[in-house]
């Protein structure tokens, strides 16, 4: 059953689901709704006070011109009429006033001879006194100080209200020197229709300078976008190693700068690449040259120091007690050169990119049993692996790696060396792991550096600094790799992780090989 918080959550989450993709990723829109914003600020900004004028002017010229009408008439007519007019007089006036050019609705209110209050209605008491603003007849029946700057007892005064939805003009003023006061009520619901009109108009006009404005942002995006779209995937060519990816200069605008300064410095790239791969490969070819030239001497120097050994360990003691120390350091170093060189040579293979796989099923209990057995570590390490799992590896390879994380343990961290295979899904995993203090967090971070050594005080020890990194090469080359860590049950734990089958990393087929040097094989050699 679907809890009620549960279902708050995924509204939730759909909810910032559909903002973040309500989001602007797009210059091309983020150009286009800039532009339509500023023209639809521009346009209704400029609609708005177009209608305010235009309305304005319309409702004064018509209020000016109802105003005067109505003065004139309350002059013409009104003030014609007796101090205490009767009905029928004020009737018949306010029927005369009505008739007038602007057509308004007239209302007369004064008192009799005997004080009573009576009124006369051009419209037949459709305007009556209630439609007249209470302020209105205020204004309207108060008298005013006279001065020279008023010269009138009674003003003439206006206002504007809406009836049931429709807008009008009322008017009033009261006759000087009797008791009539004249309202008049016009219509200005012309006036209004006519503003309407204006106002769909305007409207009209800001949509389509809104439509005007998007059309003019796209091309305008186009434009300025379509140089920018160029310099990426320019620069994402470059970027995937086309070196010799150039843009078109066209023009002297900004983007002509920038692609003139793209072009610079893909032509600087390039050449500074160029720069460095010929030294690289300098670099590289040197050292092949450098190793296999030592090889000759070294076999020869190899073959010396074993007859030194065998004589060293000969039961009649041929060697001189005195330079023994001496012999047994020569027969030492000559194998650390051994080693170094044949790892340089395997380095130098895998920096020119001509190392390459050898693939066989193997039984992984059975192959780590072999690389220990050879080195005779059977007792200083634990195995923790069931007979049976196989893999497709190389097994020469995978022997070095064996080797160098095996050996690298017993060395720098001490015995027991454990060593567990576990299967994680179509990955075999190989955890080998010591019982020594385990890897300072600062060198962590280089122990598959090349000739790295966590300890610059002995940089004369037995490794060379390259058995890690060539073990995390064949790693790589499997299609695997290698980590390094601290046990919090303390000890060092290198993890290698390789696919079951890694046929699929073959450029050649299975069983083939590019390596020129493959029975030249390195042997275990810790760093």
């Amino acid at each position: 059953m679907t809890k009620p918080h549960d279902k708050l959550r995924g509204w939730a989450a759909a909810r910032r689901a559909l903002l973040s993709g309500l989001r602007f990723t797009s210059l091309r829109l983020r150009l286009v709704v800039v532009f339509g914003l500023v023209a639809l600020t521009a346009a209704v900004s400029a609609s708005g006070i177009a209608y305010w004028l235009n309305r304005e002017a319309v409702l004064t010229r018509t209020q000016d011109a109802v105003l005067r009408d109505f003065q004139q008439e309350m002059r013409n007519h009104a003030s014609m009429l007796p101090v205490h007019p009767a009905q029928d007089e004020l009737q018949r006036t306010a029927v005369q006033m009505a008739n007038s050019s602007q057509r308004f609705s007239v209302l007369l209110v004064a008192e009799d001879e005997t004080g009573k209050t009576v009124v006369g209605n051009s419209e037949l008491d459709t305007f009556t006194l209630e439609d007249v603003p209470a302020s209105l007849q205020k204004a309207v029946d108060k008298k005013q100080s006279l001065s020279s700057n008023n010269t009138s007892a009674y003003h003439l005064y206006w206002q504007r209200i809406t009836d049931h939805d429709k807008p009008y003009l009322v008017g009033g003023a009261r006759v000087i020197g009797g008791t009539t006061t004249g309202y008049m009520l016009k219509s200005l619901e012309p006036e209004a229709k006519d503003l309407n009109s204006l106002a769909w108009s305007l409207g009209i006009a800001t949509g389509l300078a809104l439509i005007g404005s998007a059309l003019l942002a796209q091309a305008a995006a186009t434009t300025v976008l379509k140089p920018v779209h160029r310099l990426g995937i320019a620069a994402r060519r470059l970027g995937e190693g086309k070196l010799d990816t150039r843009l078109r200069v066209s023009g002297t605008d900004e983007l002509a700068d920038l692609s003139r300064t793209f072009n610079h410095t893909a032509e600087a790239l390039e050449k500074r690449v160029a720069d460095m791969s010929a030294r690289d490969e300098a670099s590289r070819r040197f050292v092949a040259d450098m190793s296999h030239e030592l090889r000759t001497p070294l076999t020869a120097i190899t073959a010396v120091t074993e007859i030194l050994e065998e004589e060293l360990d000969a039961e009649t003691g041929s060697v001189d007690p005195m330079i023994e120390p001496a012999v047994r350091l020569v027969v030492s170093e000559t194998r650390r050169l051994g080693d170094l060189v044949e790892n340089l040579m395997e380095v130098t293979r895998f920096d020119a990119g001509t190392a390459r796989l050898v693939l066989d099923y193997v039984d992984i209990a059975d192959q780590i049993t072999a690389c220990i057995d050879a080195r005779a570590w059977l007792d200083a390490v634990e195995l923790d692996a069931e007979r049976g799992t196989m893999a497709r590896v190389d097994p020469r390879r995978l022997d070095v790696i064996l080797a160098n994380l095996i050996g690298n343990a017993l060395k720098h961290g001490g015995s027991p060396v454990r060593v567990a295979v576990r299967v994680e899904g179509e990955h075999l995993v190989i955890a080998v792991r010591d019982h020594g203090p385990g890897i300072p967090e600062d060198v962590l971070p280089h122990v598959f550096d090349r000739f790295y050594k966590a300890s610059a005080s002995r940089p004369r020890s037995e490794g060379s600094g390259l058995g890690l990194s060539i073990a995390l090469e064949n790693a790589h080359i499997h299609g695997g790799g290698i980590t390094a860590a601290n046990s919090p049950d303390g000890g060092a734990v290198f993890t290698l992780r390789l696919p079951h089958d890694a046929s699929e990393l073959l450029d050649d087929g299975p069983g083939e090989s590019k390596d020129p040097a493959l029975g030249n094989g390195t042997e275990g050699t810790s760093g």
